[in-house]
């Protein structure tokens, strides 16, 4: 039936979660370094680590900026687009990659009522998304592309600081990425989805809902950075697709 992938968001979905769910479930470490390095984008690091939230053991994953990186600095939709089709990358990962970001920036250019070149990523989040969502289509190749399915995601409530101010959770642009996909909170008063999260998961999934009839091969769990009453991680299952016997 061919293999299938299943994001479990019970605690939501950022770029950092995704990708440690990811390396969690067993991609080649040194192979995602080396394959991100042919964007030749500069002025970050990684830190990658086992940890533990609740009891349940998995990967974080974290850039960390230069400090003398140029702040002042920004790039639009089509600067990204060029980084990545100069990039040395599979065109699998080329195309998925600016999917991606072309759901984000799509949503940003809505909300704030620009044209989409108008819509600028501050060089500290473009760096971040990056290498996110070109980390993430990274993983999606080396596992050959599964077919993709999603939870309903808990987005979570209440207010988030950003550029602009306080902004509701969740926030414009990630509600904007989100049409047409089932969400839910169950009182957590924290951002739990990020516009990157929302975008990764609206270009992946053929489907959202219950987990689907599947013998699951291997399970990623990516550690989120917030302390809350259920484990701050998303799951990632990976394994092998079945048709549903009901008896």
């Amino acid at each position: 039936m061919g293999k299938v992938l299943f994001f479990d968001c019970f605690s939501g979905i950022s770029g950092d979660m995704a990708l440690g769910a990811f390396l969690d479930l067993g991609i080649d470490e040194h192979y995602f370094i080396e394959e991100l390095a042919k964007l030749h984008v500069e002025g970050f690091r990684l830190d990658i680590r086992q940890s533990m939230k609740k009891g349940i053991t998995g990967t974080s994953f974290t850039v960390i900026l230069e400090e003398n990186l140029h702040t002042h600095h920004h790039r639009n939709l089509y600067d990204i687009e060029k980084i990545i089709d100069d990039s040395a990358l599979n065109p699998s990962v080329k195309a998925l990659s600016k999917k991606i970001f072309r759901l984000v920036a799509e949503a940003e250019a809505k909300i704030h009522g620009k044209a989409l070149e108008q819509v600028h990523f501050h060089e500290v989040g473009a760096i971040d998304s990056i290498v996110d969502i070109v980390g993430v289509a990274i993983c999606m190749d080396f596992l050959g592309m599964p077919t993709v399915y999603t939870s309903p995601l808990q987005v979570g409530s209440g207010f988030v600081r950003c550029a602009h101010g306080m902004i509701p959770v969740p926030a414009p642009a990630t509600l904007e990425i989100l049409k047409g996909v089932p969400i839910y909170n169950h009182g957590i008063q924290t951002e739990l989805v990020t516009p990157t999260g929302a975008a990764i998961v609206k270009a992946l999934s053929s489907g959202f809902g219950d987990i689907p009839a599947m013998e699951v091969e291997k399970i990623g769990y990516g550690l989120g950075k917030k302390d809350l009453e259920i484990p701050n991680m998303l799951r990632i299952c990976l394994g092998e697709k079945k048709k549903s016997r009901i008896s």
